[in-house]
């Protein structure tokens, strides 16, 4: 397959599935006022595994690898940065920060398999710990540290489930993912009556708006269902190299939607330092196509 453009078809669906990942944070805050962090994870991915379970054939995976993928995105990655949300961090924000995962991933599979580091990786990293230290040096209620530690847990242990994903080889993406989300509900649930207790759970689910159920939702089919099948059907369609730069797209609909929805001010240090981590992924991503291209005869 060649590097070109996407089809306007193509591009319009991949355009869909950023939209929807950029905005489900905006979703989750909604959700968040009426559950807590961790049952509402654990319902999201309940309902990711409930039904498609009995209608997808278990990918030919290992069940640890499963178990690995599912703990890392479902407790990791959604159950940290669920409880960032609640209080200690915006949406905008968040959206950006846990972008980060891209350069986790690179550290994992650099320590797992001993390949160097490139010096387009060093500055795409300098860039995005130089948007990192001016968020920090402008901490507030909108961005604590412990939400950015928290969404900097969040966002490793997205690079552990990407590694994970990795090891499995050429699978359906879905079928993977549901899977996956069977080893995710158990342990949400257990932390969530450990951390929040029966109460506030009960309490939560039997008091829910129309509106926090529709938030559950979204997060399972419309975030999982919709998402992870159109992006992999992409990928299988064209190359990653091809379709991976709109991921960049993410925060920027996070952002905006965050300010358009929630009324969170885009001031310039936020806009400064979203410049800046972007910048740095841009460059991770973008830099091996460009220097492809620019090797070829």
């Amino acid at each position: 397959m060649t590097r070109a453009a996407l089809p306007p078809l193509h591009l319009l669906l991949a355009l869909a599935v950023v939209a929807v990942w950029g905005t489900n944070f905006v979703v989750i805050k909604w959700g968040l006022e009426d559950f807590p962090p961790l049952t509402f994870a654990a319902l999201r991915f309940m309902f990711a595994v409930l039904p498609a379970v009995f209608f997808l054939k278990r990918p030919a995976v290992p069940w640890w690898n499963l178990a690995l993928y599912g703990v890392f995105i479902g407790v990791g990655q959604f159950g940290m940065l669920y409880i960032a949300m609640t209080h200690w961090i915006s949406p905008g924000l968040a959206s950006l920060v846990v972008q980060t995962q891209a350069f986790f991933t690179i550290g994992l599979a650099m320590l797992l398999t001993g390949e160097r580091v490139k010096p387009y990786q060093l500055v795409a990293l300098g860039l995005a710990a130089a948007g990192l230290g001016w968020l920090i040096s402008h901490v507030s209620a909108e961005l604590t540290l412990v939400g950015l530690g928290l969404v900097l847990i969040a966002a490793m242990s997205w690079a552990g489930g990407n590694t994970a994903q990795r090891s499995a080889g050429q699978v359906n993406m879905l079928a993977y993912v549901v899977w996956a989300s069977v080893f995710s509900a158990p342990p949400l649930f257990a932390l969530a009556l450990i951390s929040e207790g029966w109460p506030a759970m009960s309490q939560a689910v039997t008091h829910a708006s129309p509106a926090a159920w529709a938030a559950v939702l979204w997060q399972s089919v419309g975030n999982t269902i919709f998402g992870y099948t159109a992006w992999g059907w992409l990928l299988a369609q064209h190359p990653t190299a091809t379709v991976a730069p709109l991921a960049l797209m993410v925060p920027v609909f996070g952002m905006g939607a965050s300010a358009i929805l929630l009324g969170e001010a885009l001031t310039p240090w936020k806009l400064g330092a979203a410049a800046l981590v972007l910048a740095g992924l841009a460059l991770n991503t973008l830099w091996p196509r460009f220097a492809g291209r620019q090797a070829a005869p």
